[in-house]
């Protein structure tokens, strides 16, 4: 049997994506050309986040339309807030399943180029000053990615450290109030500053910081690693190593869509347990 390729929408998650999807009703009067099938669109999206094709050249013989189409449906779903929604499903299943480890969370920011500059672009510190953006990360003790964040390239890790905090949802699954903070925060030495310990105590979390000026090895790699793992995941998708997109939002909805995608991997990992 052929095997499937990644960019191909299984049934299982289609079902819980397509209800998320606006509606658009067909014209009775001058109705045009047929529209293209949701589904098919999704998978030319797929396309360009997996292989990092520009738009003009998706492969229009595979069935997915024009990149034009695609971009524009992506652009109606991003400002139908489908993708956190997608997000927030998904770690609500997670959550349900007990897999979310709400004992501690890791902190973290990664540097991408952006070749086509941004609304949001800065020299990058790490690259030689060339104009680029940061994804700034947290994840649960296992990795989960519960929220992200985007910057100018020379913007400090510590200043997202609150904005990633609450930037996690209110994640349901289980009974009782959705719950939205870890009881630990691991971050490493960019996030050193005691006015953000203070900050982050009185939000309920314990914060464990490495700080700057002592010796290598202070042990928190042993949980910190984990966010790690999540931007490898991230930059795995090619359209994620570099910054191309001009605008934030579709940058962003690459990125979510790629969050989504790690939830539902976990998941169905989970369920194979």
């Amino acid at each position: 049997m052929a095997q499937r390729r990644p960019w191909e929408v299984e049934d299982e998650p289609w079902a819980l994506i397509e209800p998320l999807l606006p509606k658009v009703e067909r014209r009775f009067r001058h109705p045009g050309r047929m529209r293209l099938d949701d589904r098919k669109a999704l998978c030319g999206i797929l396309f360009v986040l997996y292989t990092g094709v520009p738009w003009e050249f998706l492969p229009q013989e595979m069935g997915f339309g024009s990149g034009m189409t695609c971009w524009r449906r992506l652009r109606d779903w991003t400002e139908a807030d489908v993708w956190q929604r997608l997000h927030e499903l998904l770690l609500a299943k997670l959550n349900a399943a007990g897999v979310i480890d709400w004992s501690r969370a890791a902190v973290d920011g990664s540097h991408v180029r952006a070749l086509k500059g941004a609304s949001q672009p800065g020299p990058s510190p790490v690259d030689r000053a060339r104009t680029g953006s940061k994804h700034h990360v947290i994840t649960d003790g296992g990795g989960v990615p519960l929220a992200i964040t985007l910057t100018g390239g020379n913007r400090n890790d510590v200043t997202q450290l609150m904005p990633l905090i609450e930037a996690i949802p209110a994640v349901r699954g289980k009974r009782g109030r959705p719950r939205s903070r870890p009881e630990a925060v691991y971050a490493d030495r960019a996030y050193d500053h005691d006015k953000y310990r203070r900050l982050v105590r009185a939000k309920g979390i314990q914060p464990f910081i490495a700080r700057r000026g002592t010796e290598h090895g202070s042990g928190l790699g042993v949980h910190r690693w984990v966010v790690e793992h999540a931007f490898a995941l991230l930059h795995w998708f090619r359209r994620l190593r570099i910054r191309w997109e001009i605008r934030d939002d579709i940058h962003e909805a690459f990125r979510s869509i790629a969050c989504s995608i790690i939830c539902w991997r976990r998941l169905k990992i989970n369920s194979l347990c």
